[in-house]
């Protein structure tokens, strides 16, 4: 159990100090990362970025992820084989007018930092399923980085059993795995929501610190 995100980001700072000054880049899934990447980006001297995707859910179930999308790519499992092209395509197109005001919200002057090369740390605060973290990281894998460590402070056994087993993954930083797995917020006493906000303040901080 965790008091809250930053407890979680100071312990897996400490976690992920062998990648101190080196080339890494911390990549926070907003918003919720957000307060974790920019304690382990602060303490290990690395960059931060985001990485901004959203997850294409079943016609049926919405929180089953079946893909993901970026703003300039997608990335579909073998499950979207028997959805209709004419769903994911307005998904799809729906669902990247949405991460193009998110990344006005958070660049605004600025350009997202170059990955190919990079060892990137993709952060995020607990990870249920696994489908959109492991849609994301096949996103990643396109911009060639050099590899991509996963980092969080808690999962679920079968999501860290997905991303085992993908190729894409080099390496697993998870402190927390129990036997029985609700929900993310379950492993906090707060877990309150963060706000645009909040985490676009942490984004912008951290980048005039570092």
């Amino acid at each position: 159990m965790f008091s809250n995100r930053e407890e979680a980001g100071h312990l897996l700072a400490k976690a992920l100090t062998e990648y101190k000054n080196t080339d890494a880049i911390v990549l926070a899934i907003p918003r919720g990362a957000l307060p974790i990447g920019a304690l382990i980006s602060k303490n290990l001297h690395l960059p931060l970025d985001i990485v901004l995707t959203k997850k294409i859910g079943h016609p049926s179930n919405k929180e089953y992820a079946i893909g993901a999308v970026s703003l300039g790519s997608k990335v579909l499992d073998e499950s979207a084989k028997h959805i209709s092209k004419s769903y994911l395509d307005d998904e799809i197109k729906r669902l990247q007018a949405i991460l193009l005001e998110k990344s006005k919200m958070y660049y605004q002057d600025k350009k997202p930092l170059e990955l190919d090369g990079k060892t990137l740390i993709v952060v995020d605060d607990g990870i249920a399923t696994g489908n959109t973290i492991l849609a994301t990281v096949k996103l990643l894998a396109a911009k060639h980085p050099k590899q991509i460590i996963i980092a969080t402070p808690v999962s679920s056994a079968s999501a860290l059993l997905k991303l085992q087993k993908s190729p894409e993954v080099t390496n697993i930083i998870c402190l927390l795995q129990p036997h029985h797995f609700h929900a993310v917020g379950a492993f906090y006493k707060d877990f309150n929501p963060v706000s645009d906000e909040e985490a676009i303040s942490l984004f912008h901080t951290n980048n005039k610190v570092s």
